[in-house]
């Protein structure tokens, strides 16, 4: 399978690094170091090569270094299939806030979005703080299928953005207590129109998912999820022709306008959905599970949607994981090193430890973080 690669990483005023110029390897790359020595703003600066606000969702005016001029750069030179591409993106400190984030440059051309970086690269990431994603809200569980459908539907970013848009015109209308029928159609017609594409691209992902699922060893250290989504407009997308769906939605605004009106927000909708997962083995659901099945569990989701991105995109993805080898025993990080090789995509993994990646001695790429410098590990 084809993987793109970062060769060279460079970074200005960004998190704790001033300035860093780092050449990397394809493969493995492993990031050890004392905690907040800057391991996960590298991961974080990489996850900028893919469209939103990154691995943290961190305002960009966070991102940019204290003391710095109030922006931020971050520039990728890539190797893939496709020869050599420069990627680059930040924010300036000119910036007029509100003017529209940051602006990426691809082979010295200015993009007309962030989507463009998606023709060169995929990125996929686990982090600690996605171990509560079983127990934790809903809005947590969306916003992970999102990121799992954006990085093989290239248009899911913009149709959810389209989609909020149109929700929170709504929401005004309904909090200003206008009648305005026409204003209520134009806008209703469009969330139907954007929240049924929306529903069938998860519907889909969900599908495509499971069926790569199924691939894992069912006596495996990752064992086998049965992921599926919950809402109405989900269930109707899934029993009916979109077109009907996407009717019998925008029927259900236009009926609920009063009873939303009474709640002061839009109560229907794919902004309601949930992702629903349940570890097959002990045929539990996921927020009962211990908070090692948990990881286990969420590891094997994050692995099976890697491979899946590989086969649906052409390209190997590249994947972050932070902090990954603390939380799995030694069984399970050899699976892990096994699986990763097997993709053939470039892994970025941190750690405090260099030992818990010892066994991929000779065969990853390891480096010293400490405080805005990155240097060759020692004996690895």
């Amino acid at each position: 399978m084809p993987s793109p690669h970062i060769t060279r990483l460079t970074l200005t005023n960004f998190r704790n690094y001033a300035a860093l110029a780092v050449d990397l390897r394809p493969g493995a790359v492993v990031l050890t170091g004392d905690n907040g020595a800057g391991k996960t703003n590298l991961l974080e600066a990489v996850s900028l090569l893919a469209p939103g606000r990154g691995l943290r969702r961190a305002a960009y005016s966070e991102v940019a270094r204290e003391g710095g001029d109030g922006g931020f750069a971050l520039h990728a030179r890539l190797d893939g299939p496709g020869g050599e591409a420069e990627i680059g993106t930040g924010t300036s400190g000119n910036d007029t806030p509100g003017e529209g984030g940051r602006k990426v440059r691809i082979n010295g051309a200015t993009a007309r979005s962030a989507e463009a970086m998606l023709e060169w690269l995929r990125v996929v990431w686990l982090t600690p703080s996605m171990d509560s994603l079983f127990t934790g809200p809903a809005g947590d569980r969306r916003r992970f299928l999102d990121r799992l459908v954006l990085a093989i539907d290239a248009g899911h970013g913009q149709r959810a953005l389209d989609y909020e848009k149109a929700m929170r015109g709504r929401n005004r209308l309904l909090a200003e207590g206008s009648r305005d029928g026409a204003w209520f159609e134009a806008i209703e017609t469009q969330m139907a129109e954007t929240g049924t594409a929306i529903a069938a691209a998860r519907a889909e992902m969900v599908r495509l998912l499971a069926a790569m699922i199924e691939r894992l060893p069912g006596d495996g250290p990752f064992p086998q999820a049965d992921i599926g989504l919950a809402g109405e407009l989900e269930a109707a997308v899934a029993t009916m022709p979109a077109v009907e769906a996407e009717e019998r939605f925008r029927r259900a605004l236009a009926e609920g306008r009063e009873r939303d009106r009474a709640a002061g927000r839009t109560l229907e909708g794919p902004h309601r959905a949930d992702l629903t997962v349940r570890h097959r083995p002990k045929a539990m659901a996921a927020e009962y599970c211990s908070t090692g099945e948990q990881k286990a569990l969420l590891v094997g989701i994050v692995l099976s949607h890697a491979r899946l991105t590989g086969e649906m995109a052409g390209m190997a993805p590249i994947l972050l994981l932070d902090e990954i080898a603390a939380h799995l025993d030694a069984g399970r990080r050899a699976a892990l090193f096994s699986i990763l090789e097997e993709l053939g995509g470039q892994t970025f993994m941190t750690g405090t430890d260099a030992a818990l990646f010892s066994s991929l001695k000779g065969r990853a790429q390891f480096l010293t973080v400490d405080h805005g410098t990155v240097t060759a590990t020692e004996g690895f």
